[in-house]
């Protein structure tokens, strides 16, 4: 629901602020005034071009800021915190700036916005009926929705039964399509999986065997230089036939401590030392011996082992870098190789899915059809009817209903909706936005909201002179039915006729002044005596006039009495 609606500098309007409320509001004002300038400030926060001609003039811009209450999780709340604005209390504020140079700026939740956003936000907000708007119902969408509410509870079920049935059977046309469109592909990946997979197998290389055979391969092919060198390094260190072989000279030096042994602790302990090398050096010059002997010369193995080596780096080229690397791609493949290899038997079972869907689907959607004729009889009899009330008794409203033999079903069936409508008798049928005059629509979307009433699923409905070009009987109309819808939405109206007004809940009145230099106008809201002077001067152009108050007492009454 809007709340609060705040205008400064817009047209005639200096500044204005309205408080507003549930049920039904009315705008009234003398002509050029600028009542309708707040339609136009409903359409700015819309999204609708902003044309600089709008901002007053001597002022630099002109600004209209409206509070709105939302639903918690609703679409609006979520389009304008994707875009950085903030929600408070379950209230949005959107805002539009024009300057007089033509730029503009959108604003929704203290966030700056593109225009377009304001059109999302505000598209499940408010509807408005004006003879200069793309009506709402206009859009075949909206006209095949319009219907479907209609349509009450068995349609509703009808709906949520075919929606499931339709997904599955689409995302079963379109994994079957795919299977299908791609088998030269499929068949090419599953050729090179298998003949990568073959030259792994082949290999059959196993975790951490790259680096032991690198190991192995570095032993081998210097198992003779290994071997000398051993050899070497024992003969130094333990060889008998060496004088300066390490053994002995530290032999040697162990005689000439052990002379002076027990003078002095600190030399002992040297001692003790010295004879601890001894050992370590025997120890060593052991090991030495033993890996000499066990080193082999074995150009046979060291051959294998290259050739190994050779073909797991093969595969480290094509499937690596590393042997890790060929494993994962090895146990990748071959799960991607078993899917492929299933598409066939997946086909099959699709092919028999889709042929159990096809006809469930069918069924559901000719019974979303047979539902939808039913109720656009309904809906076209209780909408004549509602003209014939709003002064238009030959006027004719159709809810064509139609369905090709060969229609695919779509996301909400098979049939196309569109409402045509003749204002005359004789008249052909037409399109809405081609069979009716700008004061013909608006009472034709009245009658439609009206009837759609307790289906309604936009809060607040905007009417903008709904009641052009009638008068009397048919204007009393208008207005009980303006505030019937009241009782399911919030109803806002820009009218010129006290009928009308008189049926509101709440009521602001446009004033102008003119001083011979500029016109300024303001907005006020009306009480009891108020909209008694407001009527008569809308039934009679003089508020004081005792007739014209008598009468506008009798409205009010009459409206009392809906």
């Amino acid at each position: 629901m809007w709340q609060h609606l705040r205008l400064s500098s817009l047209g005639v309007i200096e500044s204005a602020e309205l408080e507003l409320s549930e049920g039904f509001t009315v705008i009234t004002g003398e002509t050029g005034a600028g009542k309708t300038m707040v339609v136009t400030a409903l359409g700015l926060l819309r999204g609708e071009r902003a044309d600089p001609g709008l901002v007053r003039r001597g002022a630099d811009q002109a600004r209209v800021e409206a509070s709105i209450g939302v639903r918690p999780g609703a679409a609006a709340v979520s389009a304008v915190e994707e875009a950085g604005g903030r929600i408070d209390d379950d209230v949005v504020i959107l805002g539009r700036i024009l300057s007089a140079q033509g730029r503009s700026r959108a604003v929704a939740g203290g966030a700056t916005v593109p225009a377009a956003l304001l059109s999302e936000v505000t598209d499940e907000l408010v509807a408005v009926h004006g003879q200069s708007d793309q009506h709402r119902l206009l859009r075949a969408a909206e006209q095949r929705a319009a219907l479907d509410r209609f349509a009450g509870e068995e349609f509703a079920a009808a709906a949520a039964a075919y929606a499931p049935a339709y997904s599955r059977w689409r995302a079963v046309e379109r994994t079957l399509d795919e299977l299908r469109t791609h088998a030269q592909e499929r068949a090419r990946e599953l050729d090179v999986l298998r003949f990568g997979l073959d030259e792994v197998a082949a290999v059959d290389p196993q975790p951490g065997e790259d680096e032991e055979l690198k190991a192995e391969e570095g032993v081998l092919a210097h198992a003779e230089s290994l071997a000398h060198a051993a050899d070497d390094a024992h003969t130094v260190l333990v060889g008998d036939d060496m004088p300066g072989a390490a053994r002995t000279l530290v032999a040697q030096a162990s005689a000439v401590l052990q002379d002076v042994a027990g003078h002095d602790p600190a030399l002992d302990a040297l001692t003790e030392r010295v004879q601890e090398v001894a050992i370590l050096i025997d120890e060593v010059g052991a090991e030495l011996a033993a890996y000499s002997s066990a080193v082999e010369l074995d150009p046979e193995r060291l051959a294998t082992l290259q050739e190994r080596r050779a073909a797991l780096a093969a595969l480290q080229r094509k499937y690596g870098p590393t042997l890790d690397d060929v494993l994962a791609w090895a146990q990748k493949s071959a799960a991607r190789l078993g899917d492929l290899g299933n598409d066939d038997e997946t086909i099959v079972a699709l092919e028999a899915e889709q042929a159990e869907l096809v006809p469930e689907v069918r069924r559901l959607a000719a019974q979303m059809s047979r539902l939808r004729s039913e109720a656009a009889g309904r809906l076209a009899e209780l909408v004549d009817a509602e003209l014939t009330q709003l002064s238009m008794p030959s006027a004719h409203l159709d809810v064509s209903v139609t369905t090709s033999d060969d229609a695919v079903p779509g996301p909400h069936g098979v049939d196309d909706v569109e409402l045509l409508f003749a204002a005359n008798s004789g008249t052909g049928l037409r399109p809405l936005h081609k069979g009716a005059s700008g004061g013909e629509l608006s009472r034709l979307m009245l009658a439609l909201e009206v009837v759609l009433a307790d289906r309604t699923t936009v809060p607040t409905l905007v009417f903008d002179e709904v009641d052009a070009g009638i008068g009397g009987k048919a204007a009393v109309e208008v207005g009980r039915r303006l505030s019937r819808l009241a009782e399911h939405a919030q109803v806002i109206a820009v009218t010129h006729l006290p009928q009308v007004a008189a049926f509101a809940d709440h009521h602001f009145v446009v004033s102008k002044d003119d001083d011979g230099n500029v016109t300024s106008s303001s907005v006020s809201r009306v009480e009891e005596g108020g909209r008694v002077d407001e009527l008569a001067r809308m039934l009679a152009g003089q508020e004081e006039s005792a007739a014209a108050q008598a009468h506008a007492r009798e409205l009010l009454e009459l409206a009392r009495g809906v």
